[in-house]
């Protein structure tokens, strides 16, 4: 097979077995030039199952967009199933998010979120066996129930304590109604308590629209709240601390995510990057569409991965269990 045969495959697979596509279907992609080959591949995808498909190409002339287009709106309704693919410009994440709570109120859309999905990735962690790393997503999620308190330490100075009693971890390894995955999807994760995250954590893979990291940067937290930045790196931090501090909410801990897919790659693009075996991320920002809850209004989301966690849980009748050890899982 060439490459665009194999790209299709990869979508066929994820439609069927990610987004459980079927013939009664309607669905919407929105792409743009820079992404058109994978989107061709998903359009493929929905006429082979024979469900009704309809494109809406971005004017890349009015790019980048800071609100969804009234067009691409009107398209909307009708829809079960909504596929961005598209090139992840850092400054659409308001886009994104407010198109993303738009695609939500649908009360049985599903949504595929792929800013920033290349050929590559489509090759290597979209086309994996998806019943395998479910398998692993359910067995972590089972050992993170009724979880009180996460300790995360790594080799590197990493010590952070995050309070998640009463919210739920889930995993983004097949798309229920009215949920959203990413593609590649491979993650399971939460929206840990606002107020309750304290620590340090050693940041040294990559961080979202900065790319892969040349030295780490330490990010110390009180109470759920960015306190500071630090590294040897004092351009970097001056860049991430204009990013993230776009808003009185941005600073303040948004997710906590485990990567299960075993065809990721860190490469400097987070949308695979935190998907990875053998990695943890945070996010700072908004977490509202999370299942379960999240209580930040952000106008941003922003992730930041880093390499060989360990991770203690303290369960709400206060026994512990070290569930993962630099990386691997341990049950």
């Amino acid at each position: 097979m060439n490459k665009q045969e194999k790209m299709f495959s990869a979508a066929y697979k994820a439609m069927i077995e990610v987004y459980e596509v079927l013939e009664k279907d309607k669905v919407l992609i929105l792409t743009d030039s820079q992404s058109r080959t994978i989107a061709n591949a998903f359009r493929d995808a929905c006429a082979k199952i024979g469900c009704e498909e309809e494109t809406y190409n971005i004017d890349e002339s009015k790019r980048p967009l800071k609100e969804p287009p009234e067009e691409l709106l009107k398209k909307l309704p009708g829809k079960s199933v909504v596929l961005n693919i598209l090139k992840a410009f850092p400054e659409e994440i308001s886009f994104r998010i407010k198109w993303i709570f738009k695609v939500e109120e649908g009360r049985y859309r599903k949504l595929g979120h792929m800013p920033g999905i290349t050929e590559d990735m489509m090759l290597r962690s979209v086309d994996v066996d998806y019943t395998q790393m479910k398998s692993t997503a359910d067995s972590l999620l089972k050992v993170l129930e009724d979880a009180d308190k996460i300790h995360i330490t790594t080799d590197e100075g990493t010590d952070l304590i995050l309070g998640v009693k009463g919210r739920p971890f889930v995993g983004d390894v097949g798309v229920k109604q009215s949920l959203e995955c990413n593609l590649p999807c491979g993650e399971v994760f939460c929206a840990p308590l606002e107020t309750e995250a304290d620590g340090v954590v050693v940041f040294n893979a990559s961080i979202g629209d900065i790319g892969l990291l040349k030295t780490p940067l330490k990010v110390y937290l009180e109470k759920g709240r960015i306190t500071r930045f630090e590294s040897e790196d004092y351009e970097l931090v001056k860049r991430i601390s204009d990013l993230q501090g776009i808003d009185e909410d941005s600073m303040v801990i948004g997710e906590l995510g485990i990567g299960v897919n075993p065809g990721a790659a860190i490469t400097g693009n987070m949308l695979e990057d935190e998907k990875a075996l053998g990695t943890a991320h945070l996010a700072f920002g908004n977490n509202e569409d999370f299942p379960g809850g999240g209580k930040n209004k952000s106008k941003i989301h922003r992730d930041y991965l880093f390499y060989r966690p360990t991770i203690e849980v303290t369960y709400t009748d206060n026994l512990k269990r070290l569930i993962v050890r630099r990386g691997e899982f341990n049950f």
